[in-house]
């Protein structure tokens, strides 16, 4: 769990450090260029399709960990936008409040009768 704490910090690091220095570059136009690409039906598109189901995949497991209560609606939809910037963080946070157990990271507390 340890290792996997570190790499989560590093993705969290490096992603921040990387977009800031686009958005320094080419400011925070990211909408615009992320659907462009897609409308092109070209390669940088497929992967901006791609990445975009993988953000919808994301929110919904958030969404799902949280029984879908507003919360983890909230997150969900947090996940979405955010993207690995914020699941990095989720997951961190989350991997200290399950105190490590992976079963519970990834599934969320069992329902409450």
């Amino acid at each position: 769990m340890t290792l996997f704490r570190i790499l989560l910090a590093l993705i969290f690091v490096t992603i921040c450090g990387y977009t800031a220095v686009v958005v320094a570059h080419h400011g925070p136009n990211l909408v615009p260029v992320f659907f462009g690409d897609i409308t092109k039906l070209m390669w940088p598109g497929q992967f901006n399709l791609d990445f975009a189901c993988m953000l919808l995949l994301s929110g919904l497991w958030v969404s799902h960990r949280h029984r879908f209560r507003p919360v983890g609606l909230l997150l969900g939809l947090l996940a979405v936008v955010g993207g690995v910037t914020f699941l990095s963080l989720y997951l961190l946070i989350e991997s200290f409040r399950t105190k490590g157990d992976i079963h519970a990271l990834l599934l969320g507390q069992p329902a409450q009768p």
